[in-house]
């Protein structure tokens, strides 16, 4: 195969990457919306509507281990499309749920273990693995760049679906988009670059697993990975219901997640370019200082549709970033054979911080009415994350000793 053919092939496999998790984590983005209108319209309480949408994040990072394995094993086209139909499936009951025990199946079951096969963990180590290891870091920040394009698209659309049919429509529609991406999977198999194996990875799968549960650095780039989660779960869910409290206008919450989204491109690509030039851990170190900083100055500030747009933009530029970020980190300790199985493991911690975020946000509204301690608590889990960063010895490739 020539080389032009194979950089061609490369191509459309990281635009493939791109497609499949703009329209996974685009339609996830737009849940937000649904909180108040599934509360009010169909009677269920803010605390079960919060719960299903943060179980989708912990049954989302419980099965992101198991979908990085499988695509380390078998390929990442049966894994999307495994993953497509799951989603769109959570979707539709969410749609069509009359009581709150098929919303949790759908929103909380259904959709996590959709987006599990759909986004991070088994498009960015795919497409990491097709690419020379001096350009791995950007290749992830593209894919992630342009997943966020999902979310620029994805709001408006919802919002206007929402106001003119109602939510079930709109959810109806994803799902039948979400669909689309099925096949994408058999494009994102690309001609994988030879890599001489590691010592470290001798032994297969286990023995690697193990040596990075042992390893100090693989533990403290798991640890702050959680506050990642934390973050977005607690912002992209219940940013929507504080600006309403705060009596802002009507969509201007949809037009903040959308700038979320339209920023984070070029935030994720500059994030993934800078984690190719400088150590990975030091770049995350300060854009975990820069997004903590920007949350708790805007939780201080008065609140107006310029404020609310200035956080907006810088919350985008530091939205995703970690992921390339993190997930080259995890090639560069150890290397890109596992890396799916690998960073599942990291992104379980994710998760964990995700499905907290999301569910205590709805919690602490209906016990206080207010998220001010969330808001808090936001900004504290980011400056921990940033100091759990910057001691990381990522080492020389093959030459880490454990913990």
């Amino acid at each position: 195969m020539s080389h032009a053919s194979v950089n061609h092939k490369r191509l459309w496999a990281v635009l493939a990457g791109a497609a499949i998790m703009s329209m996974a984590l685009g339609s996830r983005q737009t849940f937000g919306l649904f909180i108040s209108p599934l509360s009010y319209d169909h009677g269920l309480p803010v605390t079960l509507v919060a719960f299903a949408i943060a179980l989708h994040n912990l049954v989302w990072g419980a099965a992101q281990p198991l979908a990085g394995a499988m695509t380390d094993r078998h390929g990442p086209a049966p894994v999307v499309a495994f993953g497509a139909v799951c989603y769109a499936i959570g979707l539709a009951l969410t749609a069509l749920a009359p009581n709150g025990a098929l919303l949790v199946l759908g929103m909380g079951v259904f959709i996590g273990v959709g987006i599990s096969c759909t986004s991070f963990g088994v498009v960015l180590p795919a497409v990491g693995r097709s690419v020379p290891p001096e350009r791995r870091s950007s290749a992830m920040g593209l894919v992630s760049a342009g997943g966020s394009l999902g979310q620029v698209l994805m709001l408006p659309l919802v919002q206007a679906l929402r106001a003119a049919s109602g939510i079930s429509l709109a959810l109806l529609v994803l799902a039948a988009l979400v669909l689309m991406v099925a096949p994408l999977g058999l494009v994102l198999r690309s001609p994988a670059i030879r890599t001489p194996v590691m010592p470290r990875q001798e032994g297969g799968l286990r023995r690697v697993m193990v040596q990075s549960l042992r390893h100090r650095g693989f533990q403290l780039l798991t640890l702050g990975f959680f506050a990642c989660g934390f973050q977005l779960a607690f912002i992209a869910t219940h940013l929507p219901g504080y600006l309403e409290l705060c009596h802002m206008p009507t969509g201007l919450a949809a037009t903040a997640l959308a700038l979320i989204g339209l920023f984070n491109m070029a935030g994720s690509w500059t994030c993934g370019w800078l984690g190719g030039r400088y150590r990975p851990q030091q770049v995350l170190g300060w854009l975990y200082l820069v997004r903590s900083t920007a949350i708790g100055l805007f939780f201080i500030a008065p609140k107006s549709s310029l404020s609310v747009t200035l956080f907006a933009a810088v919350m985008g530029l530091t939205w995703l970033g970690t992921v390339p970020l993190t997930t080259a980190l995890v090639a560069r300790l150890f290397g890109p054979t596992h890396m799916g199985s690998l960073f599942g493991v990291c992104f379980l911690s994710h998760q964990i911080g995700s499905f907290l975020g999301a569910w205590l946000g709805g919690w602490m509204l209906e016990l206080s009415g207010s998220y001010s301690l969330l808001w808090m608590a936001t900004f504290v889990v980011g400056i921990v994350a940033a100091l759990l960063h910057f001691p990381i010895d990522d080492g020389q490739p093959g030459r880490l000793k454990a913990a």
